[in-house]
């Protein structure tokens, strides 16, 4: 029996993976007349005269709603709400594990991104966050986007959760080969919301102090090459992608783009590299092949073509990219802080106390075990300080 198979029937054996439990019992008439009426009127009343209180008196300021249409559900694509509801339920489970956090799944019936923006919005009140997850390129962009002003964290973990990960990854990748990631050349094959988001994590420079590039070069590529200025039809997202990718203007397909280049990082399809592709890039490259559930180039094989490290986005090979490592522990930082928003410097923080993690890398560990219980509290210190900080500035 495979593992889809023993998932399915854990599936109908629990029946949902996540419940709602009472943190108090309910015997006497005492109790419900202070968890209930009457005495629930006390902090009705509290909250309206002063809506900061919400949150002592709430499960507000420790609850995330988890949403999502089911237009892009990881590996299925799209499945629609119903479908995606075990997806969120799982997502859920990790908050409650690694972070505490109640997190609720709401998988919406509508992709009309305007409706799915008034839905968020209007549900936004008993909750302290709102994770979007599994929604569909570019409308996730213009989502997360608009609802910056809800004054609670809004994080699509599609998007900065991988980004946040690939970040420390590249960062311990340069602590192991004395490199310096303002030198790197990267190749990012899939121009989804998770290569988009990657791009501009490295490659702006307004999202740094320093007004510098994060990296030396970024070549973008998707489906039909490499992203250049001189390609037909290009327009909206991946046009905008030029102003900070593919500077020597080059054009041709994904082995074009490998020439020369440190570091492959693909979120995109399985089985479109091979050894020879790697021997095309610089000496000692990283390659994070972050395709599930096939990568775009199995370990082995990598390290066949001269890769050096190689990260995938499965639990069975090293250096799992998996964005558990970010998401709890940024959304605990930020309700610690009581931040009304995540903030590209607490995103770069959350990079670094992963990065930080890892006291000694090596060539089959440059980020943490996805189950290490410590990384989420590290990530949600560096986070709320650097929430801290910018308010105090």
């Amino acid at each position: 029996m495979d593992v889809f198979e023993r998932s399915l029937q854990l599936h109908e054996a629990l029946r949902g993976k996540i419940s709602v439990e009472n943190k108090m019992d309910i015997r006497t008439t005492e109790d419900l007349s202070l968890a209930y009426s009457p005495g629930v009127a006390a902090p009705c009343e509290a909250i309206h005269n002063d809506p900061a209180k919400v949150y002592d008196y709430t499960i507000k300021g420790n609850t995330v709603a988890i949403v999502s249409d089911g237009s892009a559900v990881l590996g299925l694509g799209n499945i629609g709400p119903l479908a995606a509801i075990p997806v969120m339920e799982g997502k859920g489970m990790l908050f409650k594990r690694f972070a505490g956090i109640n997190g609720f799944p709401i998988c919406i019936s509508t992709q009309k991104t305007d409706e799915l923006i008034q839905v968020i919005r209007n549900i936004a009140p008993v909750f302290g966050g709102i994770n979007l997850e599994d929604i569909s390129s570019p409308r996730c962009f213009e989502v997360e986007e608009s609802l910056q002003d809800l004054g609670i964290p809004v994080f699509h973990d599609d998007q900065h959760g991988t980004a946040i990960v690939v970040l420390a990854a590249l960062m311990n990748y340069c602590r192991l080969t004395s490199r310096r990631l303002e030198d790197l050349r990267i190749v990012i094959n899939g121009a989804g919301a998770a290569g988009i988001a990657i791009a501009r994590y490295l490659g702006r420079r307004d999202f740094t102090a320093t007004n510098q590039k994060i990296v030396r070069e970024i070549v973008m590529c998707d489906t039909m090459g490499i992203i250049h200025r001189n390609r037909l039809g290009l327009q909206g997202i991946k046009y905008d992608l030029l102003a900070y990718t593919n500077p020597r203007n080059l054009s041709g397909t994904l082995e074009h783009a490998l020439v020369g280049m440190d570091v492959f990082i693909g979120v995109s399809k399985a089985n479109i590299l091979n050894r020879d592709h790697i021997r095309l890039m610089a000496k000692d490259p990283l390659i994070l092949a972050l395709a599930n559930p096939i990568p775009e180039i199995l370990p082995d094989e990598a390290r066949a073509g001269g890769a050096f490290i190689v990260g995938t986005g499965r639990s069975d090979f090293p250096n799992q990219v998996n964005n558990v490592l970010a998401f709890p522990g940024i959304f605990l930082g930020a309700f610690q802080a009581r931040a009304p928003k995540i903030t590209l410097n607490m995103k770069f923080a959350a990079a670094g106390a992963i990065a930080s993690a890892v006291t000694q890398p090596t060539p089959t560990m440059i980020i943490p075990p996805a189950l290490d219980e410590s990384v989420a509290h590290r990530v949600a210190s560096a986070v709320a300080e650097s929430s801290r900080g910018q308010s105090a500035m």
